[in-house]
């Protein structure tokens, strides 16, 4: 397949003339800790104290919000993030929300979500899950939801930044070096491979 420009190097591409607009691009990796760890815990504290879960149900609840999160990374990564438009405006809005992370794969401040995105996104499937969810149920799986993604944040930015020993963290950078210098239509999953190997979209021969 034909390979797109890859910088080797931790520069950082600028993507607005307006400096407001351009802060929020760029987000230390540990803004979203601060963010939703409080958040979390909120909603943890409402499982008990508001909707009387017995702790069996609330790590049931728990573990489904993460399962959850996962095939949602999965999709979001695979249908939304590497869908390209034809249209400027399009490809110009995709540059923005993922192409610049191809491009410049070792940019320390676009390797976590910023907020201005994972809040609006927050609140869009916090809204969807509370309407599809029984109300006993939803705060426990939301905090469950919420932990998923920042495990997910957090170990897109060790893969980019880190040297693992565990033979285990090594797969998962070793999947996700293939996404970016490899072949970007395959190896969607980032804190898992588990939808990849389900949906066939994984690296058969990972050298």
């Amino acid at each position: 397949m034909p390979k797109n420009y890859v910088s080797n190097g931790t520069e950082s591409s600028r993507m607005f003339r307006n400096g407001f607009m351009e802060s929020l691009s760029k987000v230390h990796y540990s803004v979203p800790l601060f963010i939703y760890i409080p958040v979390i815990v909120f909603f943890i504290y409402r499982a008990f104290a508001i909707d009387n879960n017995k702790i069996g149900w609330f790590f049931l609840y728990l573990a489904a919000g993460i399962f959850i999160w996962t095939i949602t990374e999965y999709l979001l990564h695979r249908y939304i993030f590497h869908f390209v438009p034809k249209s400027k405006w399009g490809l110009r809005l995709h540059f923005i929300f993922h192409g610049v992370h191809h491009d410049y794969p070792r940019d320390a401040k676009r390797l976590v979500m910023p907020p201005s995105a994972s809040i609006p996104l927050a609140l869009l499937f916090y809204f969807l899950f509370r309407w599809l969810l029984p109300a006993n149920m939803m705060d426990a799986f939301f905090a469950g939801f919420l932990v998923g993604y920042l495990v997910y944040d957090m170990t897109h930015y060790a893969i980019h930044h880190a040297n693992f020993k565990s033979s285990v963290m090594k797969a998962v950078k070793q999947h996700h070096m293939l996404h970016h210098y490899s072949d970007s239509t395959r190896g969607y999953g980032v804190s898992s491979s588990l939808w990849d190997i389900l949906f066939r979209s994984g690296f058969k021969d990972k050298k």
